[in-house]
């Protein structure tokens, strides 16, 4: 018997005037807020630069929307493309659809493209964002609630989530819960946000091993997570494809945790560098001349 249960929402989007305010977009935007803020936050207290943050953002957010939705459409691509299908809903990105992976992988160019532009390193960027990104995944989960998709088995455990008939799978009978696999993925995240943060200030990480400690932390929670879930998927070998991709970049984000402590054994002078190579350069000619112009105009009489 179910003892209690979380129902579902009994809408997702609601209208000012003609303009409808729609649910997931608002959890992705409030993650987004969220994590720009405290990137921002942990970046310049770490010495970081000011006044990056917001051009950082604007580059990550669209070249992470676009990568998110790529990802989705071409994993998901029997639910745009085929007989009945409307390849067009494929750009209704309001209806819920954002691959993880994509947004990341993407969001990354754009972080990277953001930094060049500034002659900064993209490491310590990366550093600062790891937790952020944790909170603003938790945040944006809250998306696929309102949408009532993404869910897990059925259970009968207190915290099951209620479906309606119109957004249930798998042929299962009205009044079925089922795991709430978005809530499990959300506190998941904080968690990994909070040990991020612990694990930063009690080990003596180089620069890039907090990013790739996100990627082992989230990758493993996604694992057992995209295990319960029972939306169609492209299956290899008898696994979801998200759950090979969760393996895959377990151990890549592995090999990096290992491979920076090396390089930084190798060079531990470069750790903790924020300027690029070439900026630096720049940089450190632009003070070696500055005595020598300001010696030239100090010559120079006053005009009056």
């Amino acid at each position: 018997m179910v003892l209690a249960s979380i129902p579902s929402p009994s809408q997702a989007e609601w209208y000012i005037g003609p303009f409808p305010l729609r649910a997931y977009a608002i959890a992705i935007i409030l993650g987004i807020i969220v994590a720009w803020w405290w990137m921002d936050r942990r970046y310049t207290r770490k010495g970081g630069p000011e006044d990056v943050s917001i051009d950082i953002a604007v580059w990550a957010v669209i070249f992470g929307i676009l990568g998110g939705r790529i990802y989705h459409v071409i994993t998901d691509y029997q639910l745009y493309f085929g007989p009945g299908k409307d390849p067009w809903r494929a750009l209704y990105i309001w209806e819920g659809g954002l691959g993880i992976w994509g947004a990341i992988a993407l969001g990354g160019v754009g972080v990277f493209i953001a930094m060049r532009r500034r002659g900064l390193r993209m490491l310590p960027m990366a550093d600062a964002l790891a937790p952020a990104l944790l909170v603003a995944q938790a945040l944006g989960r809250w998306g696929n609630y309102f949408n009532q998709e993404l869910y897990g088995k059925p259970t009968d455990v207190p915290w099951a989530l209620e479906i309606d008939p119109a957004h249930m799978v798998g042929g299962y009978p009205t009044g079925t819960t089922f795991h709430p696999t978005f809530l499990y993925e959300s506190l998941w995240c904080i968690a990994g946000a909070v040990l991020l943060v612990s694990v930063e200030k009690r080990l003596r990480l180089v620069g890039g091993q907090l990013f790739a400690a996100y990627g082992m932390f989230y990758t493993a929670g996604r694992v057992w997570i995209e295990m319960m879930r029972i939306d169609d998927a492209h299956h290899i070998l008898g696994l979801r494809l998200n759950v090979w991709t969760s393996i895959i970049l377990f151990c890549v984000a592995l090999v990096a945790l290992i491979v920076l402590r090396k390089r930084y054994e190798a060079h531990p002078e470069r750790n903790d560098i924020w300027l690029s190579d070439e900026a630096r350069e720049a940089y450190e000619n632009s003070r070696d001349s500055t005595p020598a112009e300001a010696s030239e105009e100090s010559d120079t009489p006053a005009e009056t």
